[in-house]
């Protein structure tokens, strides 16, 4: 695979270097140099010189602002003080830290801001960073009167806002506006009266904020602070006994936390300086932590009551499962899963058994569980949450590159001229990454292109916002194509060089020029050559996607569009550029890398082919099935139809994420045998025979793969409750009572195997990832860092070359019509995560968004006489669920949205369950719908399509 660094040498996120350059300056004595960007408090730092700061925070994305004078430095010569966190250095300056004109003046400054604090013994933290430099500098008392100050707001669920503390360094501005980039609060008033506040002087949690707390943390006096840590008088009152190193467990961004633990239990969550990250989190990474300790956690193995059935429409109380469950050992859990598989197996085949692993665990127990299923159970029925979400993504980059990972990581975007981001909604599904999207566009000026159906907040920082008709990805795509080929915009060279296909792709795109296909797609033709225009003349566009474009029966067509739009203008393989579908869970990418999927061993090589099973029944030493597995949605019909009896599903809940879930609950109740491992009883598990309570991610120990193909490290931060047991340990107690030989004593030993197998992990060791945290693959020497961006000089296929393959227009499955006239959409909302069953188990995430709600637009809720938290019946063809309902400007007229995490209110019920031919994906995105009420004459009304 060729590649290469994004950078040549340690780079900031300000761009700066930080290579020495020998500016020579005299500091309290002694010769000081200077780096490049370097300021005056950063030299000093950097020799071991400390100098006060309160409004400056040396951390990536704060500027220095100079506004408290708790830094000030003499410079001889001169005649004021100069703030040493915005003064740099120059050739024969003479600065003075500790004169006494400077030191007298910082005491100052220290006793008048202690003036208006509340007393350290009554103060919200008298251990902020505030109260150390004043005991530091010797001021803890002033001589001052006191202003009058504010009272404490706390209306936050997450955070309390307390402004008798703040002396207006102006942190939590910059925090918000600046590296967030939420825009939230802000400085009102005047003189005297002059305060922070959020929007329009709301209280904080009827404001517009988001909870990513990056206030919290930036806040050097205890003003902001979690609200875990205080008590009924706003004084805090919990300090951690220690804190722990690891990762986040949401989302593929892979953001890098240190948690914070008092007496055994996680009461904060604080971001780090992670190479995805950069000490960035979200609501769910700094406030969703609490899931673990939920009452309803798993803590001993359950069994199911004998002459108890099975029904589809089963409900089970998690926090009383004895109605249908009893509690058993460990060995008596294990020998009856171990038992009912291996009866299955043994008596109608190895292809009667299934097994669904979990993008949620660790790369050692998704390696573990493929390897269970493909030599303890004998087949390749085994699969995970990925085909429901980036699949067809995966199989337009293996057919097109033959790699199915990212071409750069989303930090690129720093480096881009143009971006584009399509089908995906960054700021509710990717937070920290979208931050570094607006950082481009707000600091560097860079060009954001918005395409989807529905507006986003990423929206506004937008130069162009597509909003195209639903289910016409294909027709805009393929008029930005045939723009660029007609218009000369193709780079010739690369596509000499780099591409094959180019001729076939030229001739079928005359037939999809803007003006043809605007009516089509909904946007001005105009609109599409500009956009076209913008991408193909940048010097650097970047491109990215979720699974607005990959959750369709043609979204392995969509995503060929979008590789064909990245080769033909070369976009590709530089800094700046590239193709990157946003992964969803936290290890959809690692998982999928160890193999986790029917059709690949891990590192994605084919199980149908001769040369690469060999080498796998050689290593592992059995004979391997040489035919394909099934998907997730196949083994659900399978069960249906009598082929499959028997499954595994380690910490899965497809009765929530399958499409269709009346048809997959009825699937799973019929089943003979079922053994389901997680941290709660889901919904999944309702059905089960056989319960075994897993670790969750703050309680294991593993490596995790990120959406950038960056390989971490999790530590566990506290062990796991009751009896619950670490995943990886229960896969091979499994597989032991199955006949496997298998003796891993730790993770480590797990990764070593994997190693072997996966050329993936070339020149990565686990002492590696312990040291250093995280490696970037592919990595070409174990001395040398990761490659960030791939593809530089040619394609991991063949001949080196890239595939074009063209994409034709394509309807959606299910079109609206007269008896089901809007258009039905899926996703998530910002607070929780995939199907609920931990964030809706966090006091914080479900305190913010606590029922389910379905999205429409005002339009479409004025014409039905509709109030927003009115409830409304949303049907399809397979189903009805009922739901408040929630004015949303960012849905289109004809369109209802609804997230798939609330079970009292399951979408998935309604989906569809038509597969992409390619990617074997369920179509999410879109199915004909119609929404009802009753409103007060007790009339149906039937919401329908805007007027053309």
């Amino acid at each position: 695979m060729s590649s290469s660094t994004t950078r040549e040498g340690p780079q900031q996120l300000d761009g700066t270097t930080t290579e020495t350059q020998g500016l020579v300056f005299e500091l309290n004595g002694e010769r000081a140099e200077a780096r490049p960007g370097e300021t005056l408090w950063d030299v000093a730092r950097r020799v071991g010189t400390d100098i006060p700061h309160l409004c400056h925070r040396p951390q990536p994305g704060y500027r220095p602002d100079g506004n408290c004078r708790a830094c000030m430095v003499e410079i001889e010569g001169e005649r004021v003080l100069a703030p040493s966190c915005k003064r740099m250095p120059a050739i024969g300056m003479k600065v003075h830290t500790q004169s006494e004109r400077a030191v007298k003046a910082r005491a100052m400054v220290m006793e008048l801001l202690v003036a208006d604090q509340p007393a350290r013994e009554a103060s919200h933290d008298p251990t902020s960073s505030f109260w150390s430099w004043a005991e530091r500098i010797g001021v803890t008392e002033s001589r001052f009167p006191a202003a009058q100050r504010w009272t404490h707001d706390p209306s936050h669920p997450a955070m309390r806002v307390n402004l008798d503390a703040c002396i207006q360094c102006n942190l939590c501005v910059r925090a918000c506006r600046e590296v967030q980039v939420n825009d939230v609060i802000g400085m009102a008033y005047r003189n005297a009266g002059s305060k922070v506040v959020f929007d329009f002087d709301d209280p904080m949690g009827a404001s517009t904020c988001v909870a990513c707390g990056e206030c919290v943390q930036a806040c050097p006096t205890g003003a902001l602070m979690p609200a875990t840590y205080l008590d009924e008088n706003e004084t805090r009152v919990i300090w951690p006994d220690r804190k722990v190193d690891s990762l986040c467990p949401y989302c593929g961004v892979g953001c890098q936390v240190t948690y914070e633990v008092k007496d055994e239990k996680v009461v904060y969550a604080a971001g780090r300086d992670g190479p995805a990250n950069h000490n960035r989190l979200c609501v769910k990474g700094r406030f969703g932590f609490d899931y673990v300790h939920h009452p309803h956690r798993l803590t001993r193995p359950l069994v199911r009551l004998p002459n108890v059935p099975k029904h589809a429409q089963d409900q089970v109380d998690p926090a009383n499962p004895w109605t249908h469950f009893r509690e058993a050992t460990w060995e008596e859990a294990l020998d009856r899963a171990a038992a009912g598989l291996a009866r299955i197996r043994d008596s109608q085949g190895a292809k009667a058994l299934a097994g669904f692993g979990s993008a949620k665990g660790s790369n050692e127990e998704a390696y573990l569980f493929q390897k269970l299923v493909r030599t303890g159970f004998g087949s390749n029925n085994v699969d995970h949450c990925t085909r429901l979400c980036h699949a067809s993504s995966v199989a337009a980059l293996m057919e097109g590159l033959n790699s199915g990972a990212v071409t750069a990581p989303f930090a690129a975007a720093l480096d881009a001229e143009v971006i584009i981001v399509i089908g995906a909604n960054p700021t509710i599904n990717h937070p920290v990454a979208a931050t570094f999207i607006k950082n481009a566009v707000k600091d560097r000026g860079a060009k954001l292109i918005v395409i989807d159906p529905r507006h986003q907040a990423l929206s506004r920082h937008a130069l162009h916002h597509l909003a195209f008709k639903p289910g016409s990805d294909v027709a805009l795509l393929n008029a930005l194509l045939s723009t660029i080929i007609e218009e000369g915009l193709t780079d010739e060279q690369y596509i000499a060089g780099y591409t094959e296909g180019f001729e076939e792709l030229r001739a079928r795109m005359k037939d999809f020029s803007p003006e043809r296909m605007a009516p089509v797609c909904g946007i001005p033709a105009q609109t599409l050559r500009e956009v076209a225009r913008l991408y193909a003349s940048s010097r650097s566009s970047i491109i990215f996607w979720g699974m607005g474009i990959s959750q369709h029966v043609h979204g392995t067509d969509n995503a060929r569009c979008l590789i064909a739009l990245a080769l033909v203008t070369g976009q590709i393989g530089r800094p700046g550029t590239g193709l990157h579908p946003l992964r969803g869970q936290n290890n959809v990418q690692g998982a999928s890398d160890a193999g986790l999927i029917p059709m690949v061993f891990p590192d994605y090589q084919s199980v149908e082919k001769p040369n690469i099973r060999e080498r796998f029944e050689l290593f592992w030493n059995t004979k391997l099935d040489p035919v394909h597995g099934l998907t997730v949605v196949e083994i659900i019909n399978a069960i249906h139809d009598g082929q499959i009896t028997g499954m595994y599903i380690e910490g899965e809940n497809p009765a929530m994420s399958d499409p269709d879930l009346n048809h997959a609950r009825e699937a799973l109740a019929k089943l003979e045998h079922l053994v389901v491992q997680d941290l709660f009883l889901t919904e999944t598990a309702f059905h089960a025979d056989v319960v075994l309570p897993a670790s969750a991610f703050a309680e294991k120990s593993g490596t995790f793969t990120n959406t950038d193909r960056r390989v971490q490290m999790a530590r566990p931060v506290i062990s796991p409750p009751g009896d619950a047991r670490q995943d990886w340990w229960i896969i091979q107690q499994i597989g032991q009572r199955l006949g496997l030989a298998w003796d891993y004593s730790a993770p480590r030993d797990i990764f070593a195997e994997m190693a072997q197998v996966m050329p993936s992990f070339d020149n990565i060791t686990w002492e590696r990832l312990e040291r250093e945290g995280a490696v970037t693959y592919p990595v070409d020497a174990p001395d040398k860092p990761g490659n960030e961006i791939i593809f530089y000089s040619g394609f991991p296929t063949e001949t080196g070359r890239a595939k074009i393959v063209p994409a034709n227009v394509l309807p959606p499955d299910e079109v609206p019509d007269d008896e089901y006239p809007m258009v039905l959409s899926t996703g998530r909302v910002l607070e929780h995560w995939h199907t609920g069953s931990m964030t809706r188990r966090s006091d914080v995430l479900d305190a913010i968004e606590p029922e389910a709600i379905a999205f429409m637009s005002p339009k479409n809720l004025w014409r039905a006489k509709l109030a927003p938290g009115d409830l409304i019946r949303i049907e399809t063809r397979r189903g009805a669920v009922e739901v408040k309902v929630r004015s949303d400007r960012d849905v289109p007229e004809g369109m209802v949205f609804m997230p798939f995490c609330y079970a009292e209110a399951a979408v998935n019920l309604l989906t569809n369950p038509a597969l992409d031919p390619f990617g074997l994906i369920p179509e999410f995105k879109f199915c004909a719908a119609r929404v009802t009420t009753t409103v007060s004459n007790e009339e149906t009304t039937y919401l329908s399509r805007p007027t053309p």
